[in-house]
């Protein structure tokens, strides 16, 4: 007769995602992961399999819940100029919320594991076009109406932004001056009328 588990597998991965990213994969011990996730050692292997195992699930759990946050965003009937604005702003918000500077995990990953790991550097590739799509949608939209030039290409303003959204997300692991943050977006969002 199988055994039931005592813990909650949601909220032990949620728990992995948040000591991954403080203290990223190479420095997250398997004894980190057991202390932190309140498991044992065996719990953790039979549920989650290895450390990268449970790293890949971690990634993806992250994943999901930003994505949702976008595409939530993204599928606002508003002028496509505000709808970039407020996806700038809510990832910056996000980010000046956490007082341990932790940045982005999928940024993060994406500096000390993706170019070792060829499954992490699929996952972000994946998430990166994603977000790349995203912006290309909203971007076309404001073209096709004119409210954005059609100066630049629509595709490269998108790839412009997301590398935006990549360097907010690295600031952020050393400053929460949002004056700093507010001048970038204001720049970012002045490039779509040039």
């Amino acid at each position: 007769m199988a055994r039931t588990k005592d813990f909650d597998e949601n909220e032990v991965l949620a728990r992995a995602v948040d000591l991954f990213w403080l203290k990223g994969y190479n420095c997250t011990s398997m004894q980190d992961l057991v202390d932190g996730l309140g498991i044992s050692r065996s719990s953790l292997y039979d549920t989650y399999g290895d450390k990268h195992s449970l790293f890949i699930k971690a990634l993806e759990s992250y994943q999901n819940a930003a994505s949702g946050k976008v595409c939530q965003i993204v599928g606002r009937a508003q002028p496509a100029k505000e709808v970039i604005k407020q996806l700038l702003e809510f990832i910056t918000d996000e980010l000046l919320k956490d007082r341990k500077h932790k940045g982005c995990f999928m940024v993060n990953a994406e500096v000390e594991v993706a170019p070792h790991d060829e499954e992490v550097s699929r996952m972000i590739c994946k998430n990166d076009q994603q977000i790349e799509d995203a912006f290309y949608l909203v971007i076309k939209k404001g073209q096709d109406s004119g409210e954005i030039t059609n100066k630049q290409d629509a595709r490269a303003l998108a790839r412009f932004i997301i590398n935006t959204v990549k360097g907010i997300r690295v600031t952020a692991k050393s400053t929460n001056d949002k004056t700093i943050f507010d001048d970038i977006i204001r720049l970012a969002i002045s490039v779509l009328d040039q």
